[in-house]
């Protein structure tokens, strides 16, 4: 199994529509929120919002950078503004604004980031983003979210809310296809729901941890399905929230398995693998990482089934990225005085 999809997924909520229609819920009893949009309110789906409160919605036309510096103002009069356009032009056309206006501030503008990583696939690289992970993890105050489908999105929305400062939450084209039947759904093997900053454990094993973010998840599920027909037990972590890290899911994992391969739809600089490295070496952990992503390089036109592929972000390059860990020897530490 690979990560195309077909009519039947398609039929299902996208992510930006479960964005649209979570925000929407929320607003009813919090006439607080109000959604901002570069006019892109269809593609975003924040127009879903704008039908039901029109007098909430503010269109500031194509223009990213006061798309944020009027979402920092209306912040400053007490409301929570939700502001909505592709990844590519937040985090860097507009990422001064979200890094000045509205970090430096400590302002709760929700930036609701879409067409994230390759899920814009045909559009080119100019609408590729594969930096954001990089870019919003550097800003002091912001939190990074990144749901692995549309319920996760729908969950994270409600809940980003109340989180203090800024957020960032990135999600694909739409139509990608779904990794929980519902938002009850959304739990971690023991029953535990979806929390902001807390990593869910989606499959249990011990010989591999296999640490997803966004829509790969998925494909990492399959693969450890793959991996166990093969003799390999590959237990899979969604770590949907990227700043905080779960720091603790991390340790875990790698003193049950001692071995991590970490999903990311994003360049392998700066982003989860990064992230999972950094943290593993300020413990002193011995594990060996493997990070699967983009290579530091622009990536070429293409459905994005197609790009996942050629970077191993489906299921078959999942699998056989851990299969090449597998045989890999992890060498005890030498502390004797001899040379």
């Amino acid at each position: 199994m690979g990560t195309a999809w077909n009519a039947h997924d398609a039929n299902k909520m996208s992510s930006g529509k479960a964005f649209g229609q979570a925000l929407a819920e929320i607003a009813k009893d919090d006439p607080r929120i109000v959604a901002v949009t570069a006019d892109l309110a269809k593609s975003t789906n924040t127009g879903i919002f704008g039908e039901q409160f029109p007098d909430r919605m503010f269109n500031v036309g194509i223009a990213e950078q006061n798309l944020f510096g009027v979402a920092a103002g209306l912040a400053k009069t007490g409301l929570i503004p939700f502001a909505s356009t592709f990844a590519i032009f937040a985090c860097l056309r507009g990422g001064e604004q979200i890094r000045t206006d509205c970090a430096y501030q400590k302002l709760p503008v929700k930036v609701i980031a879409t067409h994230g990583g390759l899920s814009f696939g045909a559009a080119g690289t100019t609408h590729h983003c594969i930096e954001d992970f990089a870019i919003m993890r550097a800003i002091p105050n912001m939190t990074v979210c990144i749901p692995g489908d549309a319920y996760e999105c729908a969950c994270i929305i409600k809940q980003c809310v109340n989180v203090p400062g800024p957020f960032y939450l990135r999600v694909g084209r739409g139509m990608e296809p779904l990794i929980h039947e519902s938002e009850e759904d959304c739990k971690d093997i023991d029953g535990n729901p979806i929390k902001i900053g807390k990593a869910m454990k989606l499959k249990d094993g011990n010989d591999v941890t296999i640490m997803a973010v966004g829509i790969p998840t998925r494909d990492a599920l399959i693969a450890a399905e793959m991996l166990e027909e093969q003799g390999v037990s590959a237990q899979v972590i969604n770590m949907h929230t990227l700043k905080p890290v779960d720091e603790e899911a991390i340790i875990e994992a790698a003193v049950k398995t001692r071995r991590i391969v970490t999903v990311e739809e994003h360049n392998i600089i700066g982003g989860l693998g990064d992230a999972v490295a950094s943290v593993l070496a300020q413990s002193g952990k011995k594990c060996i990482l493997s990070k699967i992503g983009i290579p530091d390089e622009y990536g070429p036109i293409g459905k994005p089934e197609d790009l996942y592929a050629m970077y191993k972000l489906s299921s078959q390059g999942i699998a056989e990225t851990v299969q090449e860990i597998m045989g890999a020897e992890i060498e005890e530490e030498d502390w004797s005085d001899e040379d």
